[in-house]
């Protein structure tokens, strides 16, 4: 998975957010629960990535920069 793949599958979720310069995303309340929510079901139905409830806070969903490196840390173990 490259960060262009992520970015894209974020887009198509919603397109109304500039995920390449978006910061805060969890924090000024931009994606919501459900948002997380789909966004860790969608990684693990299209890119065979699975995130556990460890993962799941806030500093990893703030930017699509936060979520490629933990993706990439995931892939890596």
């Amino acid at each position: 998975m490259s960060f262009e793949d992520l970015l894209s599958m974020l887009r198509d979720m919603h397109p109304d957010i500039d995920f390449e310069t978006a910061e805060g995303l969890i924090d000024k309340k931009v994606l919501t629960s459900f948002d997380v929510v789909s966004i860790v079901a969608e990684l693990s139905e299209t890119f065979d990535v699975e995130l556990g409830a460890v993962d799941i806070v806030p500093e990893n969903f703030n930017s699509a920069r936060a979520l490629f490196a933990l993706i990439q840390r995931r892939e890596n173990e």
